[in-house]
């Protein structure tokens, strides 16, 4: 079996909209969240008109675990 097969349902699951990434995090708000990923300060990507999050990126970013 190859290990080095992109498995896109299991990408697509970590993926936040902003209004999903505010709902997690208590005292994040939705307009909070956007100017992050408009400063640089939180990683993520355009998909559309829609910002896309990794939702382990996201607690990376607000909750400061490093690794």
């Amino acid at each position: 079996m190859n290990t080095n097969v992109f498995d896109g349902e299991k990408a697509a699951k970590k993926l936040l909209t902003i209004k999903e990434a505010a709902s997690l995090v208590d005292g994040l708000t939705e307009y909070r969240v956007r100017q992050m990923c408009k400063s640089g300060q939180l990683p993520c990507f355009k998909a559309g008109r829609k910002y896309l999050i990794n939702a382990d990126i996201l607690y990376k970013v607000v909750f400061a675990v490093e690794g």
